[in-house]
């Protein structure tokens, strides 16, 4: 664990989030993982407690030149977007690993696909490990372990591909976040006492 506190994974900051979240209120949330050649996405309704899978698949941008991927993620997914009209947007957070040059082309893969973000759309951001913590139960989860609780979870009738399982569980994390920010809500709610006399 990180010596500072707002460095760590597991940091959790009840006033980062703006939006106040609405009981009772259907909400649909698009799930992204974004990457320089196959950038994965996953929609998902939340119905209270029930999750159901809408939309899921990836963006193949490999045959396409370096430049221009840039272009067919943004105008991919301002279509996505156009289509299911999500109402929040989950994206899997950047895993800055040694490789400068895979980190570089990953942050601009990721910079497209926030342009793609209508103005107004709250995006939220989890790290790899807590979108793998809210759904295996196991921060250092496998990707087939994550695909194979995404089929679970939503009632899929196959297991996704990497990257849209991926996308997916970032959905399903800030659902059950989204989830348990309104239960706190709920309870930091004054409550009226009837007296009787």
């Amino acid at each position: 664990m990180s010596r500072y506190r707002t460095r760590s994974w597991r940091a959790f900051d009840p006033a980062a989030a703006a939006v106040v979240f609405t009981p009772g209120v259907s909400v649909r949330i698009l799930g992204l993982d974004p990457g320089s050649r196959r950038t994965g996405f996953g929609v998902i309704e939340c119905r209270g407690a029930e999750l159901v899978a809408i939309a899921h698949g990836c963006l193949n941008v490999t045959a396409a030149a370096p430049m221009a991927r840039l272009r067919l993620i943004l105008e991919g997914l301002q279509a996505l977007i156009a289509a299911h009209r999500p109402v929040e947007v989950a994206v899997e957070r950047v895993f800055v690993s040694r490789n400068v040059d895979s980190a570089l082309k990953l942050g601009q893969a990721r910079g497209a696909a926030l342009c793609a973000v209508p103005a107004g759309t709250p995006v939220f951001e989890y790290a790899p490990r807590a979108i793998k913590l809210a759904v295996v139960g196991s921060g250092a989860a496998e990707k087939f372990q994550v695909a194979h609780m995404i089929r679970t979870l939503l009632g899929l009738t196959e297991r996704p591909g990497a990257d849209a399982a991926d996308a997916l569980a970032a959905a399903v994390c800030h659902a059950h976040a989204r989830r348990l920010a309104m239960l706190a809500q709920q309870a930091d709610t004054p409550r009226v006492r009837q007296v009787t006399r």
